[in-house]
């Protein structure tokens, strides 16, 4: 976030003096119908009544979240935490259990030299998969809505109208009747459509559009977020063959691949689905390969695990930092094409934003209030990605390092065994360092505390002492999950 140019840029519109709010029949535009967009959308509404005012809602959107494959697709890895779906149901949206493909019981890190369960205590920080969409290209058997669908039609029984089409122009229009820049209403024109006048514009439609562009031509200094590209390909294996080889359990892998940070194997009913993610640039086409082609990913795939049974793919681009200005008298973004949390939990980073948003425009107004409600948020989420940044950073130090990959195998397990405190623990750092679970800013604190340093810095010393298979060895406790133990999981 530039936050200089937000200033300048408030100070010459002289946002300090102004006072514009929504009234009574205003009308609001939503730029796109994914989580971030229906949330706003519902949100809004269910506030502004609580306001007393009656407001008119247009989401605009183009894909049909009722077709399998590329028309309904949201390109997402698709992992929800239980802490969102509690948030969801106390606001008034309960995910039905069509929506979730399957509770994940823990998480397997593998790394080069083995692989070790990551399980926090008491169970807490819960995580499940879904389908964003209806699913992969070629499923026929539908099990009910599935999570952008759903939000659409809560947001539709709210009171807010879908407009089919794509948006193609935005522009200003000034009211005759003041000379004031604050008085200008914007307009939204579909493909092939006319102009139709708004008092509010909330652009929702992630990084994977050309939409963004129309807002660089207009008069605030917005500037679309950096975004690298993720590999996602989704594969049919059949329900039976996932429970038995792959269980509730998503496998994050952190393996000394070129340009790869991250990995990931995601259970989702019948299918897998493997994203390939690096903050270095776009990953080759051949790294999918590479990466199932590793050993570590060989073990717990299928031993006729075949490429071609893949489903769906594709590229999509990932929020790696923050749009520049996202928003201006009448104009708010929300969702990752504003700003999102680094790496994870994006739909998580969809709702906050939006009911931010949302709040700020019911109760505060829709020009400077965003600089005074909205901006500390993002900047807030902004400083927690740096973070998240240097922890990764970090991380990619001990690959091919197999002296400290053994010592961290050796902490995860004996803090799953019971044997140390996982709460202050290597298991509860990589944890949250994997499915950003919380605040990166906690991660950085536990990683920093003298008791965890005391014991990395032991089981180095027991790692650079005891050579591998030795009695003393500190990876011969390290417990790698078996096909069988899988199973019982499932």
């Amino acid at each position: 976030m530039n936050t200089r140019t937000v200033f300048r840029i408030f100070k010459q519109a002289r946002w300090k003096h102004s006072s514009l709010k929504l009234y009574d029949g205003a009308r609001v535009a939503v730029i796109g119908g994914g989580p971030a967009g229906s949330l706003f959308s519902y949100f809004i509404l269910a506030l502004s009544r609580r306001a007393g005012l009656d407001l008119q809602v247009d989401i605009y959107e183009t894909r049909d979240f009722e077709t399998p494959g590329p028309p309904g697709c949201n390109m997402c890895g698709g992992v929800l935490y239980e802490s969102l779906v509690q948030s969801l149901a106390v606001e008034g949206i309960n995910l039905p259990a069509t929506v979730v493909q399957r509770g994940i019981d823990y998480n397997m890190l593998h790394i080069g030299i083995g692989s070790v369960k990551i399980q926090t205590p008491r169970q807490e920080k819960r995580i499940a998969t879904t389908f964003r969409e209806v699913g992969p290209r070629g499923m026929v058997y539908l099990k009910g809505r599935r999570l952008d669908n759903y939000l659409m039609q809560s947001a539709l029984a709210m009171g807010a109208r879908r407009i089919f089409g794509q948006v193609d122009q935005v522009r200003w229009l000034t009211d005759p009747k003041s000379p004031e820049v604050e008085s200008r209403l914007i307009q939204v024109k579909t493909s092939g459509g006319e102009f139709h006048g708004y008092d509010l514009l909330a652009v929702a439609s992630g990084v994977n559009t050309a939409v963004l562009r129309l807002f660089c031509d207009l008069d605030f200094g917005f500037q679309p977020p950096q975004t690298s590209k993720l590999l996602v390909r989704e594969y049919y294996l059949g329900q039976e063959v996932v429970s038995k080889y792959l269980g509730s359990i998503i496998h994050a892998f952190l393996l000394d691949i070129a340009g790869l940070d991250y990995g990931a194997v995601i259970p989702k009913g019948d299918y897998v689905t493997i994203c390939l993610l690096s903050s270095h640039g776009n990953l080759e086409p051949g790294a999918m390969e590479t990466f199932v082609d590793n050993p570590a990913v060989k073990r717990i795939l299928p031993a006729d695990f075949s490429m071609a049974r893949q489903a769906c793919n594709c590229s999509p681009g990932i929020n790696l930092a923050g749009s520049t200005h996202p928003f201006n008298n009448r104009i708010v973004f929300v969702g990752d094409c504003c700003v999102s949390r680094l790496y994870k939990d994006g739909i998580g980073s969809a709702y906050r934003t939006a009911k931010i948003a949302a709040c700020t425009v019911v109760f505060q107004g829709i020009s400077a209030d965003f600089m005074k409600h909205y901006l500390p948020f993002l900047r807030r989420m902004e400083k927690d990605n740096l973070i998240r940044k240097m922890l990764f950073k970090s991380a990619r130090q001990i690959q091919n390092r197999h002296f400290i990959e053994r010592a961290v195998l050796k902490m995860v397990s004996r803090e799953q065994q019971g044997k140390a405190n996982a709460e202050k623990g290597m298991s509860m750092l990589i944890r949250d360092m994997l499915t950003g679970g919380a605040p990166y800013i906690e991660a950085l604190m536990l990683s920093m505390h003298p008791l965890f340093w005391t014991r990395f810095l032991w089981n180095i010393l027991l790692a650079i002492v005891f050579r591998p298979g030795s009695k003393y060895d500190p990876n011969l406790a390290v417990h790698t999950l078996t096909s069988d133990e899988t199973e019982s999981h499932s």
